[in-house]
């Protein structure tokens, strides 16, 4: 059994979140998002196999079209992750604050 991607391996690629932000706004084929961006099909379609491995995007066929669409249930794991660093980033930044004002 072929192991299945990261999302975080996912996500680290720009071309890859900009796939994830344009499938987020709506729906599309495969080929509208290669239209937006400029590389080969091929290239396009490798993002997207990426995507689909690690669960980011879903694609259906329907007749001879394949409909992509972002899964953001994905992006939970990611959520979790950077929500472990929030309260150290904000208590960080009240301490800033603090010092700031002290100095005023």
């Amino acid at each position: 059994m072929k192991a299945r991607r990261d999302v975080f391996q996912a996500i680290a690629d720009p071309t890859r979140r900009a796939i994830i932000g344009l499938l987020a706004k709506q729906t599309q084929t495969l080929n509208t998002v290669a239209e937006n961006f400029n590389m080969s099909q091929p290239a396009v379609s490798k993002h997207m196999r990426i995507l689909t491995e690690c669960g980011l995007v879903v694609i259906v066929k329907q007749g001879r079209e394949r409909h992509c669409s972002a899964n953001f249930q994905a992006l939970e794991e990611v959520a979790r992750w950077a929500e472990q660093y929030r309260s150290f980033w904000n208590a960080r930044l009240d301490t800033l604050e603090n010092l700031l004002n002290e100095e005023d």
